[in-house]
């Protein structure tokens, strides 16, 4: 007798032994599943790591995750796993639930009858031994789903989750507390439930305040699209480019990413770096909102407020009636007077010409500009004056494009105050590159580029991806004041120059062209009439 005691008591001991060890387990479990919960970004899969978890440390078969509704008037399917039927649905599954979700209120009553909507309402676990011969609830929906599908739910456990706040957002329900040896159903046990309800308040805070980093995240990239706004509003060649660059930014980022040859091959973007890298993108011109109007408008040489080319007109008409009275009065002769005429007319139309920016001026239409220049006329002062003045000369000259030196040192300031704006905002550790990212865009990989002269070396990978989506996407751009939009031919031509001249970085040219990242950004914005059949091996500086 003595002998059979001490062997029970052994047993005794031992069965408790592993019991504490199985909870001391379990609670070190739950510890990992806090920390795990709180690294998490992403809503969906926080939600199925609560659910997994909660079955992991109750050794549940089954279970689902619902939440209360903005309004708290019904509780929604988020999650629901089974492991003996293999069911996944909501979250990253991309299986939908089917189910409606579950009133809380019934005609103004609060709906007692679902065991879901009745730990929410009061606040309380509930632990059901066998849903079978439970009273006081109504199961005809779960014995429904058993009916259909051979299942048998037995034990169930809702817990609701309570916030920091103590507000009740969601609720936990397992099925069906499996042995951990036998894969028998038991009843839920208190430790069970304790833990449960550990990890649901936990679940509830880490969910919680997901939520809140989600809704200021949303809120500061509404603050971005509202400087893009007022930008788009004051002009509307540069809205349209705000929210290109971001997304063939992206596009370039993903296909590096993906590379696995080359200088690239070990580039890899986590969640947090597209994030950054997206906030960037959106940044990336936010200086121009302190760009005056009619510099970034400017789609002829003589625009100011509006286009000057029309006083250059009412000036030739002058010189035309001057040469007319000049006739009259016997001054001039007939031929004298038609030839002079003529070679106005032909010198107003080189002037519109030349106006327009489109091609690039020659010496010799420079010399001819100032030859114009020199012609005298009368002005609206009774004054003579030179034809053109010093600063429509200077104008009328200008080799390619519309802008002047000093214009265009006004357009390039914008990323100065790009810079200057974001470095004045307390950038938080994961958001902490995106000054870097938004004002490198204009530097060159030879280091002749701006603000800074920065050389390929010298810049992130993220900044140089930048600096090609900006270019490609001012080729191709078909909102300029000043040009049409490029076909995809002539812009991958022009951008492999680029990568010839040391402007952009030859790796993620390359990639821009293996990737077919630029065929993708055209079918999302571009005319058809853009998107010509690019014949690769004639793209200047590409290697395959």
């Amino acid at each position: 007798m003595e002998t059979g005691k001490v062997q029970t008591y052994i047993a005794q001991e031992q069965a408790q032994r592993a019991m504490l060890e199985s909870l001391l387990n379990r609670v070190n479990d739950l510890n990992a599943i806090g920390a795990a919960l709180s690294s998490e970004r992403d809503i969906n899969r926080l939600l199925e790591t609560i659910l997994e978890a909660a079955k992991k440390i109750t050794n549940a078969d089954a279970g689902t995750l619902y939440l209360v509704d903005a309004d708290k008037q019904v509780l929604t399917f988020e999650i629901l796993h089974n492991d003996s039927l293999n069911i996944r649905m909501g979250g990253t599954s991309g299986n939908p639930i089917p189910f409606y979700p579950i009133a809380l209120y019934h005609e103004g009553e609060p709906n007692l009858a679902m065991v879901v909507s009745y730990s929410v309402l009061r606040g309380e676990t509930v632990n059901i031994p066998d849903a079978y011969i439970a009273e006081g609830f109504d199961f005809s929906g779960t014995k429904s789903f058993d009916a259909k599908t051979g299942y048998r739910s037995r034990s169930f456990l809702s817990v609701p989750m309570r916030n920091h706040e103590q507000e009740i957002i969601g609720v936990l329900q397992l099925i069906n507390a499996l042995d951990e040896t036998t894969r028998e159903v038991n009843q839920f046990s208190k430790d069970d439930q304790q833990l449960l309800e550990s990890l649901a308040s936990q679940a509830a805070i880490a969910l919680s305040n997901r939520r809140l980093i989600q809704q200021l995240e949303e809120l500061f990239e509404s603050l971005i699209n509202l400087i893009n706004t007022a930008i788009d509003d004051k002009s509307p060649y540069t809205g349209g480019h705000c929210a290109r660059v971001p997304a063939l930014t992206m596009m370039l980022a993903e296909a590096a990413n993906r590379t696995k040859l080359g200088a690239l091959k070990d580039f890899n973007l986590t969640d947090k770096d597209r994030y950054e890298l997206k906030i960037a993108g959106l940044l990336h011109d936010c200086g121009k909102i302190t760009t005056p109007v009619h510099v970034v408008d400017k789609s002829t040489k003589l625009q100011t407020i509006f286009d000057r080319i029309h006083l250059l007109d009412t000036r030739f008409e002058v010189l035309k009636r001057d040469a007319e009275i000049e006739m009259l009065k016997g001054n001039r002769t007939n031929a004298d007077y038609e030839a002079h005429i003529r070679q106005l007319d032909s010198d107003r139309e080189f002037l519109r010409q030349g106006n327009i920016g489109s091609e690039k001026m020659q010496d010799a239409d420079i010399a001819r500009v100032k030859q114009i220049a020199l012609y005298r006329w009368r002005n609206e002062a009774g004054q003579t004056a030179d034809f053109l003045s010093a600063e429509e000369v200077e104008n009328l000259t200008i080799r390619a494009g519309t802008l002047t030196a000093a214009e265009r040192e006004i357009i390039n300031h914008h990323i100065n105050v790009t810079i200057k704006m974001l470095e004045a905002l307390p950038w938080p550790r994961h958001l902490r590159h995106v000054p870097e990212y938004a004002g490198g865009h204009h530097e060159r990989m030879d280091g002749k580029g701006y603000p800074n002269g920065l050389t390929r070396e010298q810049m992130s990978i993220q900044a140089r991806v930048m600096g090609i989506a900006d270019i490609f996407e001012a080729l191709t751009a078909k909102d300029r004041p000043y040009k049409e939009g490029k076909t995809l031919t002539e812009s991958l031509n022009i951008l492999g120059k680029f990568k010839e001249n040391g402007h952009i970085d030859p790796d993620l040219f390359n990639v821009f062209i293996r990737e077919k990242v630029y065929l993708a950004y055209a079918r999302q914005f571009l005319k058809p009439e853009q998107i010509d059949a690019v014949d690769e091996s004639r793209i200047p500086g590409y290697v395959p």
